[in-house]
């Protein structure tokens, strides 16, 4: 009998279970009304038992930012979505809509580095996972268990699969719900956050008037710099480009955020350990600021609030 990757994490020793993410003020309507009905199923989320909704995720992740600026302490932040389960099962899957390597032997190559950045990021930050039941293999009981499985397709089964097998706990410390990043870098929360402080957007394009702009609307007036990446590969190509992005980055910067597709969670890790502050995984937001919407092929859920134009 072959054990399903959330056999243990669902039981209840594990802590997890599956719960629709609900967030104060967050209008996941117009979103899903653009998009296949389906997409509803990704508001079902894995939650721990540490968190009793979608407001403490919030809260646990501003506070330990908070934290983290305030005592300069490295926070790395990351999220695991289709690309990177394809990635880690050496699939060019991951190539959507950017091209994030160059052939199944360059991830090969990368991939011992993606596994050490894993390690890392498990025991100094957040895992943000997107695990919803419709992208797990549920456990298999009665005859059914006694079937042999056919191969897996990349998924969120096999990213947990992946942790187990490197010996990379997924805890109720070091998980957060994918959604939860997205929700908490659009909330005026995080904009009056930023008021004053210097962050600097890690990417391969940046509009300053636009991201001015986007902190203007909340009333926020950090100072933001830019330091430029590729567009593409950065996940396969990140070891010889790390010194000169670090070098690039003001040493008195209070947070990073991150466009860098499946070559956030080096980037992340690498630059919250040399910088001690948090670095985020802010994907779709990034683009979000930059008025560049259409690179993410349209909005995303939880980026849209109630009371926000």
């Amino acid at each position: 009998m072959v054990k399903s990757a959330l056999d243990d994490i669902l039981m209840p020793a594990g802590g997890f279970y599956f719960q629709r993410l609900v967030i104060d003020g967050v209008n996941n309507g117009d979103v899903l009304a653009a998009n296949k009905p389906e997409m509803a199923n990704e508001e079902i989320c894995l939650f721990h038992r540490s968190a009793a909704d979608g407001n403490a995720y919030l809260q646990k992740l501003q506070d330990l930012v908070q934290q983290s600026i305030a005592n300069r302490l490295p926070l790395p932040v990351v999220r695991f979505a289709d690309g990177e389960y394809a990635f880690y099962a050496l699939s060019l899957d991951c190539n959507g809509l950017y091209r994030q390597a160059e052939s199944t032997a360059a991830i090969k190559a990368a991939l011992p580095l993606h596994i050490d950045a894993l390690a890392r990021l498990s025991r100094e930050g957040l895992l943000a996972p997107l695990i919803f039941p419709g992208n797990v293999e549920q456990p298999r009981r009665g005859i059914l268990a006694l079937v042999p499985r056919l191969k897996q397709r990349p998924s969120a089964s096999t990213f947990l699969q992946l942790l187990e097998k490197q010996g990379i706990p997924l805890t109720g410390d070091n998980y957060l719900p994918f959604y939860v990043v997205y929700a908490w870098l659009s909330s005026v929360a995080f904009a009056h956050l930023m008021d004053g402080k210097k962050i600097c957007l890690i990417g391969s394009e940046w509009d300053q008037v636009a991201c001015r702009r986007w902190f203007a609307r909340f009333e926020s007036r950090p100072e933001i710099v830019f330091a430029k990446i590729p567009a593409e590969c950065v996940a396969t190509r990140w070891s010889p480009m790390k010194d000169r992005l670090l070098a690039d980055i003001p040493a008195n910067t209070d947070l990073c955020l991150v466009g860098a597709g499946i070559g956030a969670l080096p980037v992340c890790v690498d630059t919250a350990a040399a910088l001690s502050i948090p670095v985020i995984d802010a994907g779709h937001v990034f683009n979000m600021m930059n008025d560049r919407v259409d690179k993410s092929n349209g909005a995303r859920l939880y980026t849209q609030y109630k009371d926000i134009a």
